[in-house]
Order: C-alpha cells, then sequence, then structure tokens
C-alpha cells in the first residue's frame, strides 16, 4: 500500500513539475529582467532591442537568439533612448559561418524609434545580426548570434513536455477511474514488492 501511495504522489510531483517547466521552454527571453535580457545590444552609449515573431507558427511569441522554424519571421528592432531617432543606422543578418548576406536594411534614420522587416529564413543554421550605428561619419558595429530552426530534426522541448504532462495526467486518470486496470497495476506492484 505504501508502494502505490508512493507513486500516486510521484506521479503528481512529475505532472506538477513538467507544468511548472513550460513557460521556460516556451519563451525565448520573456520575463527576462532588463540586466540579463540577451536581445539588448549596447551600441557606443546607446541600446537597441532585437526581437523576433513567428506569428503563424507560434502567436505573439517573441524570440531573441534561437527562432525554433525555418520560414516567415518579423524582426523587430527597437531603440531604447531618443538619440538614436536621429541617427543612422544599419541592419544587416548574415549566415554563418560563410558571412554571406541574407537580409540588409541600408543605413537609415527612423524617427519613430523602430525598424521592422519581413524575413524568410529558409534554411536552418547559425546567422548573426549586425547593427551599425553611423554618426558624424564615424560607424560603430555590434552584433547577436541568431540560431534558426534548431528543432528541425524532433519535435519542440516544450512540446514533448506537453506531451509527456498529457500522458502522465492521462495515465493516473485511467487508473483512478478503471477499477480493472487499478487491481491489475496493485497486484502487479505487491507481487514486485513481495
Amino acid at each position: 500500500m505504501r508502494k502505490i501511495e508512493a507513486i500516486k504522489k510521484s506521479l503528481v510531483a512529475l505532472g506538477l513539475l513538467a507544468t511548472s517547466l513550460l513557460p521556460i521552454t516556451a519563451w525565448s527571453h520573456g520575463g527576462a529582467s532588463v540586466d540579463t535580457d540577451q536581445c539588448r545590444v549596447q551600441i557606443g552609449s546607446h541600446l537597441v532591442h532585437f526581437t523576433a515573431y513567428q506569428p503563424q507558427l507560434t502567436g505573439t511569441t517573441d524570440y531573441c537568439n534561437f527562432i525554433p522554424e525555418t520560414g516567415p519571421a518579423i524582426i523587430v528592432f527597437d531603440y531604447e533612448g531618443k538619440a538614436l531617432r536621429d541617427m543612422t543606422v544599419e541592419f544587416e543578418i548574415t549566415k554563418e559561418p560563410e558571412g554571406t548576406r541574407f537580409f540588409y536594411q541600408p543605413p537609415a534614420a527612423h524617427p519613430k524609434g523602430t525598424f521592422n522587416a519581413n524575413v524568410n529564413f529558409v534554411e536552418p543554421g547559425k546567422y548573426r545580426i549586425h547593427i551599425t550605428l553611423v554618426n558624424e561619419g564615424a560607424k560603430v558595429d555590434e552584433h547577436i548570434g541568431l540560431q534558426v530552426g534548431g528543432n528541425q530534426s524532433g519535435l519542440p522541448t516544450s512540446t514533448i513536455i506537453v506531451i509527456l504532462t498529457l500522458l502522465v495526467a492521462g495515465g493516473y486518470i485511467f487508473y483512478l477511474s478503471n477499477a480493472g486496470f487499478k487491481n491489475a497495476v496493485d497486484k502487479l506492484i505487491s507481487k514486485k514488492e513481495a
């Protein structure tokens, strides 16, 4: 009887643990504090925030250093502070390790403080985002590494956790609701204890 109670408690604990891990794996950087936000890039004394979205796949989930699937993505650069709005900023994405230019936005001022682009990532792999500030003839350049489609060979971790949680919960519900199955499991456990 102790063994059955221990199994029940273990199943509940496993379900709670898997459920508590979902937000961690489903968000790329949502909820990150300002100091640890991987999507912020300092260019000289100015900050630019980078975010990518794949609305056709994940709705409003935002990504930073990792985009889960190949395909269309909306890339957003937001200026933190008003000084950059009057300066010229250039954006480029290269496919790594070759350094081949994949996307390019020529130097331009963005008075609203934001720049959006639709980019179609057709190949999984590593990319590098280059942000160059051009101010009074001087250029300051910073980079962000980006992995696209790292889970192409299998299911995303969050999907695996959801499936396992549902299987464990479904098995436990079936165990509680089906007397014949419950008796068979209890007998099996009793035999192993003996």
